[in-house]
C-alpha cells in the first residue's frame, strides 16, 4: 500500500482545480474496493466493499478499506456509486457510511440488497439510497456520469462513464464479454464504441484475470455442463457458490429440475440474495425451495443443497455441514459437494480444510477442472484486448488485483500500444495534459469487523486475541483481602498450554507464584492495579522459559 506522505493539504488542492483519481482500497489487493475521484472541490467515491482477512490476519475474517482521509471531508463527498452487488464492492456500504454520511447510488437489483444490509445495521431511515437504472446518465456536481451494462457474474454490472471538464475516464468495475449470458444484457459494445469515439482519457480496468490468456468463457456452458451432470449423481448433492453469483443460483437451480431434485436453501446470504432478485425481477419463475427443517423429510437422490461457504468461511453453512455441526444439512458417505467458484487468493488454506473435512467423511469433493462447473466473471486477455479496440483510452490504469495482475495488464495494454500507469492503493493519480501521473500520496490502512463493530486491524484487542491464538493464556486467579492479606492457594488455568505438564510441574508452577506474591506487602497488595501488574510479571517469568512460549498472561483478583 501506499505510504503518507503527511501531504494531505495539497491533494485536497489537486482536487480543488484539477481531476484525480485515489484508490482506497482494491488496488494491489483482492476485494476491499473503495475508489476515490475529485474534481474542483467535490469528492464522488465508487464502490465500498469488503475482504476476507486470510491466514495473515486469523483474528479477524472480513476486513474493511480505512476510509479515514474521505470521512476527513465528507462534506464535500457527494455520494458513493455503486458498480454492481459483490461483496468486495458493497460490503462496507453498511458498514462505514457512519463515516461518510454520504447518499448511495445503484441499480435496482444492488439496491434492492443494499437495502437489506442497511435494515440489518438500523440505519435504512438514515441512508440516502437512490436507484438509477443501467444504462443510465445522470449528474453528481462536476461529475457527469453514465452507467454502461457489462456483463459479469451478478446482474447489472456496470462501468462507470465520469466525465468532467477535463475529459472522460471509464471505470469498468467487474465485467467480461460473454454472447449468452444466463441472466442479463450482454455487455453494450455500442456504448463502449460511442465512448472511445468521444474520447477516453484513462480507462481503469479491472486485472483479475490478466495473467489468463483467450477468453472468461461463457455462463451458458457451465449452465449445460450442471445439467448434463447432475442427473448423473447419486446421493445427496450440495453445491456451493457465491451467493451474489445469481447467474449461477439460476444455473444451478435449472439444472436441479431437470435432475429432479428438491432445492433447499442452506445459509442466510442465499435467501437475501434470491429475495433481492426476486424485488429486481430476476428468478421469478424459480420452485418453491424446501425449508431447511424440512431437509430429513426428501429422499437423497431427490435433494440438491444450495450452500454458502465456497471460501470456506469457519462460520458459513459449508463449514459446518463439513464438521457435522449443522443442524439440519447432513451430507456423508456417498454424497457429493461441488465447489462451484473460484478459490479467492488468501483462501487456499480455509477451502482445503472444508473440502478435507467432507472428504474424511465419505463426501466426493467435485471442484472445477474435475468438472466444468465454474467460469469466471472476469475477463482473459482477449477480452482485455477487445475492450482496448473499442475504447481507445489514452492510458490503462490497471485495478482491482494484486501486484501480479496489475503489472500484466499494463504490460498487455503496452503491446497494444497503450500507455500505463501503475498505482497502489493511496496513490493519487492527476489526470493532466501530459498523461495521468502519480503526483502524492494518501493514508490507507485496513479495518477489521469485530462482531458488529468496526475497528482498526492494528487494535489492541486483535493484537491480544492474535497472540492468544498463537501463544495460548495463561491466566492466575488468587483472592485477597481488604487488608492485603493472601488467602488459599493461587491457581494456574492455561487452556491448551499446561494439560501435557505433569501435575508436579503444574503444582511447581503454582507454589512459586505463590511464593513471589508473598514476597509483595500487604500494603502494596491493597493497590489492586499495581499488584496485578506485579503479579503479571511475576507469573510470566515463572511460565515462559519452561513453556518456550509467550503467552498472553491475566490475573484474576478476587476481594474477599
Amino acid at each position: 500500500m501506499a505510504r503518507s506522505s503527511g501531504k494531505t493539504a495539497s491533494v485536497i488542492d489537486e482536487a480543488d482545480s484539477g481531476f484525480i483519481f485515489v484508490p482506497l482500497g482494491g488496488t494491489g489487493e483482492i476485494g476491499m474496493n473503495l475508489n476515490l475521484y475529485g474534481c474542483d472541490g467535490a469528492w464522488l467515491a465508487v464502490d465500498c466493499g469488503m475482504g476476507f482477512s486470510g491466514p495473515d490476519n486469523p483474528e479477524t475474517e472480513i476486513l474493511l478499506p480505512d476510509p479515514a482521509f474521505i470521512a476527513q471531508q465528507r462534506d464535500d463527498l457527494l455520494g458513493i456509486v455503486i458498480t454492481h452487488a459483490h461483496e468486495d464492492h458493497i460490503g462496507g456500504v453498511a458498514r462505514l457510511w457512519p463515516q461518510l454520511r454520504c447518499p448511495v447510488y445503484a441499480t435496482p437489483f444492488a439496491a434492492a440488497v443494499i437495502r437489506r444490509k442497511l435494515q440489518e445495521a438500523g440505519l435504512q431511515r438514515d441512508v440516502k439510497l437512490r436507484v438509477i437504472a443501467p444504462g443510465a446518465a445522470f449528474e453528481l456536481g462536476p461529475f457527469k456520469l453514465r452507467y454502461i451494462h457489462m456483463t459479469h457474474s451478478t446482474p447489472e454490472a456496470q462501468a462507470l462513464a465520469i466525465t468532467t471538464g477535463y475529459g472522460t475516464v471509464l471505470h469498468t468495475g467487474d465485467w467480461k464479454f460473454d454472447a449468452s449470458p444466463v441472466i442479463g444484457d450482454v455487455s453494450d459494445e455500442a456504448a463502449l464504441k460511442a465512448l472511445g469515439d468521444e474520447g477516453v482519457l484513462a480507462l481503469v480496468s479491472d486485472s483479475t484475470n490478466a495473467l489468463v490468456e483467450g477468453y472468461s468463457g461463457s455462463e451458458q456452458d457451465v449452465k449445460k455442463n450442471f445439467e448434463a451432470l447432475l442427473p448423473e449423481l447419486t446421493g445427496r448433492v450440495a453445491v456451493t457458490c457465491f451467493a451474489s453469483n445469481v447467474a449461477r443460483v439460476a444455473s444451478i437451480i435449472s439444472a436441479a429440475e431437470i435432475a429432479g431434485r428438491h432445492i433447499a436453501l442452506v445459509g442466510r446470504s442465499l435467501t437475501n440474495y434470491i429475495a433481492a432478485a426476486q424485488e429486481a425481477g430476476y428468478l421469478n419463475d424459480v420452485p418453491d425451495f424446501v425449508p431447511e427443517e424440512e431437509i430429513g423429510t426428501i429422499p437423497d437422490d431427490n435433494l440438491l443443497l444450495l450452500v454458502t461457504g465456497s471460501q470456506g468461511e469457519p462460520r458459513s453453512a459449508m463449514a459446518r455441514i463439513a464438521a457435522d455441526t449443522h443442524r439440519y444439512a447432513v451430507l456423508g458417505a456417498g454424497d457429493k459437494a461441488i465447489f462451484s467458484s473460484r478459490t479467492i487468493p488468501g483462501n487456499e488454506r480455509a477451502v482445503f480444510a472444508v473440502q478435507d473435512q467432507l472428504s474424511r467423511r465419505g463426501v466426493q469433493v467435485i471442484v472445477d477442472g474435475d468438472e466444468f462447473v465454474h467460469v469466471s466473471g472476469h475477463p482473459a486477455r482477449e477480452e482485455l484486448r477487445k475492450l482496448y479496440k473499442l475504447v481507445r483510452p489514452k492510458c490503462v490504469i490497471p485495478t482491482h488485483g494484486e501486484w501480479r495482475h496489475l503489472s500484466t495488464q499494463a504490460a498487455l495494454a503496452r503491446e497494444a500500444g497503450i500507455s500505463t500507469l501503475l498505482v497502489e492503493d493511496g496513490d493519487v493519480v492527476l489526470f493532466g495534459g501530459n498523461g495521468p501521473a502519480v503526483v502524492d500520496s494518501v493514508p490507507t490502512g485496513r479495518l477489521a469487523v469485530d462482531g458488529s463493530k468496526v475497528v482498526p486491524l492494528k487494535n489492541g484487542i486483535l493484537a491480544a486475541r492474535k497472540r492468544m491464538l498463537f501463544n495460548g493464556v495463561v491466566i492466575g486467579s488468587l483472592a485477597v483481602d481488604s487488608k492485603g492479606r493472601l488467602h488459599g492457594a493461587p491457581r494456574i488455568s492455561a487452556p491448551g498450554l499446561l494439560e501435557e505438564l505433569e501435575a508436579a510441574q503444574r503444582l511447581a508452577f503454582e507454589r512459586e507464584f505463590h511464593d513471589a506474591l508473598e514476597d509483595f506487602a500487604p500494603s502494596f497488595r491493597q493497590d489492586e492495579a499495581a499488584f496485578a501488574d506485579a503479579a503479571r510479571a511475576a507469573l510470566r517469568r515463572i511460565v515462559d522459559k519452561p513453556l518456550g512460549k509467550r503467552p498472553l498472561v491475566e490475573i484474576h483478583i478476587l476481594r474477599i
